[in-house]
């Protein structure tokens, strides 16, 4: 008799070691998130609404993205995670209770490489056993060290195994081991079943199911990806396209100019319906451009009231999130403000900072720098400020 298969995946992490405010399983991998090629891959061997995803709900936004290029109409919605990656996984487990499973695959979303060969390989091992998990042989030397670095000995690498993802067991043999030990912490789901004496066996991993930590990482997965699957519908490229934008704003009595974000002290503001951010203004129009969305006129019209005044990061974010939800990203942003004064040079720094905050980008993928008109035209009268961007976004190819 087929055993019904139930998923839960963990993509409740922020991805801190990633170094982007972008958490790692909502970027994008040959035109689908990280998260969405785990869902679509493991969806192949049971019915979406046996996929459960374990999220955090400040994501929200992201995960809308990530699922709205996969068409999964059963797909459950996805439930909290834990504190800990364990309270995670219990989570996940508890709601897919309902759903009656026969065995579970546990999956960390950090893990788009994952195969059908392997879940197949996991799950025929359950047959006989009430755990499987894939590995990888270890072929470094492993040194063991002080805390200091210096060497304690030499480990036998001969019975070390790397443990991966999905880690497949019986339903209600997992269920009642993390109820049981709810509130202490094991490395991996495996070491629950290890720690109540059951025995589980370990299947042949593959490389391209190595986990994504650090930036390095996924570069070598957009690799994977881009050899191995560029002929594979599932698996489209992206395409980029440019923006460029053009604002200008004149001076009047002040004491400060708000400029990509930042205070600057000057002796004079400048004049704008909303805070008149030249600099924001500029590059929103510039993103609004690469997607083909019109300006920012369009979507905050002057002429209504609830934008007087208002802050211009409001503008960029929307911009922003118009690309994310086309399952794009802003690979960079350069921006030139045009003037004589006040002095940009000093600023440079917190404005990139700001910018790369508010379009949620590493801050080497903004740059902000100006000019000026060697005293020629309004800028060079110092009537007021100019500014150009340009941008560059990935859009998944559809």
């Amino acid at each position: 008799m087929t055993k019904k298969i139930g998923v839960v995946i963990v993509a409740a992490g922020s991805g801190s070691r990633f170094g982007d405010p972008i958490p790692k399983q909502y970027h994008t991998l040959g035109g689908k998130t990280v998260l969405g090629h785990s869902i679509e891959c493991f969806a192949r061997h049971t019915s979406f609404d046996l996929v459960q995803v374990v999220y955090n709900p400040s994501h929200q936004v992201w995960y809308d993205t990530a699922i709205a290029n996969i068409d999964a109409p059963s797909l459950p919605a996805p439930v909290n995670g834990g504190i800990t990656r364990q309270q995670s996984v219990l989570n996940g487990l508890r709601a897919l209770c309902p759903q009656k499973p026969d065995i579970v695959l546990i999956h960390d979303a950090a893990r788009p490489g994952i195969s059908d060969e392997v879940i197949e390989r996991v799950v025929a091992a359950l047959e006989t056993k009430a755990g499987a998990i894939p590995t990888l042989a270890v072929t470094d030397t492993i040194k063991q060290t002080t805390s200091d670095g210096v060497i304690t000995q030499t480990i036998p690498r001969e019975s070390l195994q790397r443990a991966q993802t999905p880690q497949g067991f019986a339903f209600d043999t997992i269920l009642m081991a993390h109820q049981k030990y709810e509130g202490q912490e094991f490395t991996d789901d495996a070491a629950l079943l290890e720690a109540m004496g059951i025995d589980v066996i370990c299947v042949e991993g593959t490389s391209s199911n190595d986990k994504i930590t650090r930036r390095d990482d996924f570069d070598r997965a957009q690799d994977w990806v881009n050899c191995t699957n560029k002929d594979t519908p599932a698996m489209q490229q992206e395409e980029y396209r440019a923006g460029t934008g053009f604002d200008v704003h004149r001076f009047a009595p002040g004491d400060h100019c708000i400029l990509c974000g930042v205070k600057v002290p000057h002796t004079a503001r400048l004049e704008g319906h909303s805070d008149a951010d030249v600099g924001l203004h500029t590059l929103t129009d510039a993103i609004l451009g690469a997607i083909g969305a019109g300006d920012i006129g369009q979507h905050f019209p002057p002429s209504d009231m609830q934008w007087k005044g208002a802050a211009s990061d409001i503008f960029l974010k929307h911009a922003a999130d118009l690309v994310r939800k086309r399952g794009g990203r802003i690979v960079n942003a350069d921006v030139t403000l045009i003037c004589e004064r006040p002095k940009i040079g000093p600023h440079t720094m917190a404005m990139r900072e700001k910018v790369a905050e508010i379009l949620e980008i590493e801050v080497d993928r903004v740059n902000v720098k100006a000019t000026t008109t060697e005293r020629l035209g309004f800028t060079g009268r110092e009537e007021g400020i100019a500014a150009q961007a340009a941008v560059s976004i990935a859009l998944p190819i559809k």
